[in-house]
């Protein structure tokens, strides 16, 4: 009898998915530091468009 869809022989979720779930999170770092320098740098510091210019 299945308890809400659980059955005896679960199916593997992490184990297959791992490097998916880890090159997300490397290329979420990667994007961050990119657009943190990219927003952070002179040669855009004096857009207007720019939320952090000063």
């Amino acid at each position: 009898m299945a308890f809400l869809g659980f059955r005896a022989y679960p199916t593997p979720i992490l184990k297959p998915l791992w490097p998916f779930f880890a090159s997300s999170a490397i290329v979420y770092f990667v994007v961050a530091k990119l657009q943190y320098s990219g927003v952070r740098s002179p040669e855009y510091a004096k857009d207007p468009k720019n939320p952090y210019g000063a």
